[in-house]
């Protein structure tokens, strides 16, 4: 088979990632892999990884935007893919507008991956519109099914993200200059229990609820130290500054730590003793639930969304319902008595079986197309 992927960019993010991550298996698995995005800083690895790049502006939420629709047209028509999977909207806008026009029999099969909780309107409909929907999700599957079902052509399949287990598995320990690392950039970690919320800083991520949890657990162990992992959101550093200034207030200096986005999250990971996801609001997917199971550290998180779906199925004894502060303190201590108790990654929350899913999808598509089974 022959894949085109579609997305804004190849920047930073879960998005970005997920099409890497499918690309090189595509390519592993015999099949011919392209991308078609605006550019960015993962061009490279994905090149180096087997697949090739087309450069396109499709990333502009704007009507200039539109100038593209025959370009990629044009693309398509060369490049005859057998399958374009769209996975934002406004690609998925420009992908639609083109792939409509092209012959019904011989044009590709078109799917979208919804990755998240979209706006309710007509641009967000875009997501649910194509052949086949993909949603990363029990939430988001139900989600489009309450918001969306007009537009749906089929029910929507459920393929989870997957972590990558070659980079987060049990047993992997932080090397001993890792240590002395941030032992010299944080001296107040030196010795205590990490207790880790990771996450950008925004309001509804739950960081004054850690800080707040944070405060009833000294009372009783003075060992505990509480690592807030993330950066602030462009014109949110405010925010920032207010957690600070609540981590004064409350007098946790020396118990509270906000560490900042880093790079070496899976080294963190296997340093905390608890990781938590206590987000507000519902989420699309829950990764740092899937990433802390696959180092092997427990996690607590709110029963809500789509971490609380990943919970389930991996640490059950850490789901937490919202607003019970006493539930989440009470949880946290047990946890902390009970070393014993570690999370089990589900199979379905692995890279490979995310990959062999969608490549099933892709499959039975081109199949029920043919009537017989595609070439590889």
């Amino acid at each position: 088979m022959k894949i085109m992927q579609l997305l804004p960019a190849l920047n930073s993010g879960g998005v970005e990632r997920g099409t890497v991550d499918l690309a090189r298996f595509l390519v592993a698995e015999g099949h011919q892999s392209v991308v078609i995005s605006s550019g960015g800083a993962m061009v490279e690895q994905l090149k180096a990884e087997g697949s090739s790049h087309i450069a396109l502006p499709i990333h502009k939420k704007s009507l200039f935007s539109l100038l593209q629709v025959r370009p990629l047209r044009e693309i398509i028509s060369r490049e005859k893919p057998d399958i374009l999977h769209v996975r934002s909207r406004v690609p998925a806008w420009l992908t639609y507008l083109a792939w409509r026009k092209l012959d019904p029999v011989e044009r590709p099969r078109l799917v979208s991956t919804a990755h998240g909780l979209y706006s309710i309107n007509r641009y967000s409909a875009i997501m649910a519109q194509t052949e086949q929907v993909i949603a990363i999700s029990e939430c988001v599957n139900n989600y489009l099914l309450e918001n969306y079902a007009e537009y749906l052509q089929r029910p929507p399949q459920i393929v989870y993200r997957g972590v990558d287990t070659d980079e987060f598995k049990p047993n992997t320990y932080p090397p001993e200059t890792w240590y002395q690392q941030i032992h010299q950039e944080f001296p107040e970690l030196a010795g205590k229990c990490w207790l880790l919320l990771p996450g950008r800083l925004t309001r509804w991520k739950g960081q004054e609820d850690f800080i707040d949890l944070i405060h009833q657990l000294i009372k009783s162990r003075t060992d505990i130290h509480g690592v807030i992992l993330g950066g602030a959101e462009k014109n949110k550093q405010h925010y920032a500054d207010e957690l600070e200034q609540k981590i004064r207030s409350l007098k946790l200096e020396d118990h509270l730590t906000l560490v900042g986005h880093r790079s070496d999250i899976r080294h963190w990971y296997s340093a905390s003793s608890l990781v938590y996801n206590l987000s507000r609001r519902p989420e699309p997917f829950g990764r740092t639930v899937i990433e802390s199971a696959a180092i092997g550290t427990p996690i607590i998180g709110y029963n809500i969304g789509g971490p609380a779906e990943s919970l389930n199925a991996c640490f059950p004894q850490g789901l937490v319902d919202i607003n019970d502060s006493k539930a989440l303190l009470t949880r946290t201590q047990e946890l902390l008595g009970s070393p014993e108790q570690k999370p089990h990654l589900s199979t379905e929350f692995t890279l490979g079986r995310q990959a062999e899913h969608t490549i099933e999808i892709y499959k039975s598509l081109l199949t029920e197309r043919t009537g017989a089974s595609p070439s590889d």
